[in-house]
C-alpha cells in the first residue's frame, strides 16, 4: 500500500498543509519542535484513528480550532481509498471514500501502519502496560473482531470493578454473570494474542539474528495472568479462567480490583534465554525493539497481502551502522517508509532509493 498524499487542516501546528507522498521514502529534515513528529503523527492518526503519543484526542486540534481534519489517499492492492479522520472537542469520526462508518472499528484496516520511535526501547525495559499496548494496537490493525472482543471485556472489566469497589453480599448473582462476560471475552482476547505471539517469534528471532550475526537468539513468551494451557481451545481456556476467579474472588473483593485476566499479561524477552529486561544492555534491548518492529511489517504482509507503512520518527541517527543498514535493507524497495530527523550527516543517504527530502519548519513543509 502507499500513502499518495496527506492533507492537514488545524492540526497540531499546521494550519493546513497538502503534501504529496508517492515517493518510496520520504524523508522530513528539520530542528525539533517544527512539526516534524506531529507529521508522522498524523499518518498514524490516519491509519489507526488515535495518536502513538497521547489518548487525549483534543491535544491534536490547533489552538483554539473546533476541529482538526486529516485526509489521506490510499493506492491498495484493490484500489484507491480516499480516507478521513475528523477530530472534534466532542469525539471523532471516520470515513472511507466519503461513507462515514459507524464503527471505527470498521475503519481501523484500511491503511495499515508500523511505528517506531525512540520511545519504542520501553517495550522491552517498560511497564507491562506498555508491552500490552503494543499488542492491543498491532492485532487491532490486522484483526477487526480482536478489537470488538477487546471493547467488549473492557466494558465488563469497569461495570465488574466498580462493584469490587462497592461489594454487598447481595451483588453476588450478578458477580457470577460478570465473571463469565470476563472469561468469554478475555479467553478470546488471550488466544489471538497466543497466536500472535507465535507468529511474531518467527520472523523476530529470524531478523534479530540477522543483526547479532547469530550471536544471539530472541524468544517471545507470552505470560498470561493465570496459568492456561497454551493452544487450549476457547472452552478449557473459559473453565480456566473461571476457576482461577473463583479462587482470587475474597482477594479481590478486599482489594476492589479485578486480579485476573489479560490486562494483567505481559510479555518477556528472552536473549540466550535470559530476560533482556533485567540483563540486557541499552544496546541489547534496542536491537530486541528494532527485531519486533521489522518483524511487524512482516507479519502484517502475511496477514493482509500487503506490507504496511513504516513510520520512523527520529530514530535512524539514534542506531549504530549495523542495526541502521539493516534496518534500511528490510524496508528499501518494499515498504513505503516515511523518516523524520534532525539532519541527514549520519545517514547514509545513497542507500535510499526513490526518496525525496522535505524541510519542515514551523509547520511548513517544502521539498529541499
Amino acid at each position: 500500500m502507499i500513502l499518495k498524499e496527506i492533507h492537514l487542516n488545524r492540526y497540531r501546528n499546521y494550519d493546513r498543509l497538502s503534501l504529496r507522498t508517492d515517493h518510496q521514502v520520504n524523508l522530513f529534515v528539520g530542528a525539533n519542535a517544527q512539526g516534524k513528529t506531529n507529521l508522522l503523527e498524523a499518518i498514524y492518526v490516519l491509519a489507526l484513528t488515535r495518536s502513538h503519543r497521547t489518548h487525549k484526542d483534543k491535544e491534536l486540534i490547533a489552538w483554539q480550532a473546533e476541529q482538526a481534519i486529516i485526509e489521506g489517499g490510499v493506492e491498495r492492492d484493490l484500489g484507491r481509498l480516499l480516507l478521513q479522520v475528523r477530530l472534534s472537542q466532542h469525539g471523532k469520526k471516520a470515513s472511507i471514500n466519503g461513507l462515514e462508518q459507524r464503527k471505527l472499528s470498521q475503519y481501523i484496516g484500511s491503511l495499515n501502519a508500523v511505528m517506531f520511535a525512540p520511545e519504542d526501547l520501553e517495550i522491552v525495559k517498560g511497564a507491562p502496560g506498555i508491552r500490552r499496548r503494543f499488542l492491543d494496537v498491532e492485532l487491532g490493525q490486522v484483526y477487526p473482531t480482536y478489537l470488538y472482543h477487546l471493547t467488549q471485556y473492557q466494558k465488563v472489566l469497569a461495570q465488574r470493578n466498580n462493584m469490587l469497589r462497592n461489594w454487598t453480599p447481595s451483588g453476588q448473582m450478578m458477580m457470577d454473570i460478570w465473571d463469565e462476560q470476563l472469561a468469554e471475552y478475555g479467553s478470546k482476547i488471550i488466544r489471538k494474542r497466543q497466536q500472535f505471539i507465535t507468529q511474531l517469534q518467527g520472523w523476530a528471532q529470524e531478523i534479530h539474528a540477522g543483526i547479532t550475526r547469530g550471536e544471539e537468539q530472541l524468544r517471545i513468551v507470552y505470560r498470561p495472568s493465570f496459568e492456561c494451557e497454551p493452544g487450549a481451545d476457547e472452552p478449557v481456556l473459559i473453565n480456566q479462567f473461571m476457576i482461577k476467579l473463583s479462587q482470587v474472588r475474597e482477594q479481590e473483593i478486599r482489594r476492589g480490583t479485578t486480579l485476573v485476566g489479560p490486562h494483567r499479561d505481559d510479555l518477556e524477552f528472552l536473549i540466550n534465554e535470559r530476560d533482556a529486561q533485567v540483563y540486557g544492555s541499552q544496546g541489547q534491548q534496542r536491537t530486541v525493539g528494532l527485531s519486533v518492529k521489522l518483524a511487524e511489517i512482516e507479519l502484517i504482509r502475511h496477514e493482509i497481502g500487503e506490507y504496511p507503512l513504516l513510520l520512523l520518527d527520529d530514530v535512524l541517527s539514534e542506531l549504530d551502522q549495523t542495526r541502521q543498514n539493516q534496518l534500511i535493507a528490510t524496508f528499501q524497495s518494499k515498504v513505503q517508509t516515511f523518516i523524520t530527523t534532525t539532519g541527514t550527516e549520519s545517514l547514509k543517504l545513497q542507500l535510499l532509493d526513490d526518496a525525496v527530502i522535505y524541510t519542515v519548519e514551523g509547520g511548513q513543509v517544502h521539498i529541499r
